[in-house]
């Protein structure tokens, strides 16, 4: 999710607002934006015909943030602190609901909210500034439930020799700062080589995915968004890592019964109705010019369903290949 709005450098382009306006048109009837964060889909779905947005965010600042302009679409906007996991608490028979599950610009440039090792600041990543802190599970965890985090949340292959270093860091002193974790996971890994992303990079995708609980709150938020669709209605998400692709890819296909069998041999299934129809085949990533006005979008994946007027049935968290982990705190 990219920053709507900068004081300093004037208006941005939420990633793939274009594509994903483009897949769900004509947009009209009552929305909900999941992720609200500095309210670039949310405007952009106003802008494009619809009658009314529901804002949702767990982050007290984004609210804070649209004070300027939310008063200008009177009561076809209204916002919700919250998760988006609940989001069908909020609004029922929507037309549509947008997620866009990566992390906004107002975040990650804030070196007090402790997301990016680019700045100094306390080594917190709450998106709702409430519970436990990344500070709290570095200090807290035992050296294989944070090589798990590392390894399963953020990709990281160097895990255990990471967790093997905080552990003998925070032993000397704790590891309360971005910079100080940032610089302990360097000295475990190689120099980057240029064009290389930093060597925190992933670790830190991690343990924010840890402190957040984000692919608990995925799946339930496809689940939520699945029973506060009405038919016809449009579930649009927006991805920035393999593991949330491949979890929303796998809700998709097998709530649209595309799934097929395990091989050839195995014995066919009875059909069950499908509760989505697919709207993109295949991931739509960012065009040449959205990589030019804001790079931050080449990892971005938009994915789009139409519910139909099936009721929902069983699926689990491990059928969408959510990464499991072995004791993790939440």
């Amino acid at each position: 999710m990219t920053q709507d709005q900068d004081a300093a450098n004037g208006p941005h382009i939420p990633v793939l607002l274009r594509p994903l306006l483009q897949a769900v048109a004509p947009v009209s009837g009552r929305w909900l934006d999941g992720t609200f964060g500095a309210g670039g889909y949310t405007r952009g779905l106003l802008e494009a015909g619809a009658d009314e947005v529901t804002g949702v965010d767990r982050d007290p600042l984004a609210f804070e943030m649209a004070k300027p302009w939310a008063g200008a679409y009177g009561s076809r906007l209204i916002l919700q602190q919250g998760v988006f996991s609940r989001m069908d608490e909020y609004a029922q028979d929507l037309d549509g609901v947008v997620l866009d599950l990566g992390v906004s610009s107002m975040q990650l440039d804030l070196a007090e909210r402790g997301f990016s090792f680019m700045r100094d600041g306390p080594l917190d990543m709450r998106m709702s500034q409430s519970g436990p802190s990344a500070a709290d599970l570095i200090a807290e965890l035992d050296e294989a439930q944070i090589a798990d985090i590392l390894f399963h949340y953020g990709e990281e292959r160097a895990s255990r020799r990471i967790a093997k270093a905080i552990v003998r860091e925070r032993a000397i002193e704790p590891i309360t700062t971005t910079l100080r974790l940032a610089k302990i996971i360097e000295s475990c890994l190689p120099r980057p080589k240029p064009n290389q992303s930093h060597p925190a990079t992933r670790s830190f995708q991690g343990l924010r995915i840890a402190v957040n609980a984000e692919y608990d709150e995925l799946f339930e938020g496809l689940l939520a968004a699945e029973r506060a669709l009405k038919p016809g209605g449009l579930l649009a998400v927006v991805t920035f890592h393999s593991v949330e692709d491949r979890m929303v890819k796998r809700f998709f296909q097998h709530r649209a019964g595309k799934t097929g069998r395990a091989n050839r041999y195995a014995p066919e299934q009875a059909e069950t109705p499908s509760q989505f129809e697919l709207v993109t085949r295949k991931a739509v990533g960012p065009d040449d010019q959205e990589l030019a006005e804001n790079p931050r979008s080449r990892s971005a994946r938009l994915r789009v369903g139409r519910r139909t007027g099936a009721e929902p049935g069983p699926i689990s968290a491990k059928e969408l290949g959510m990464p499991q982990l072995k004791e993790a705190r939440k």
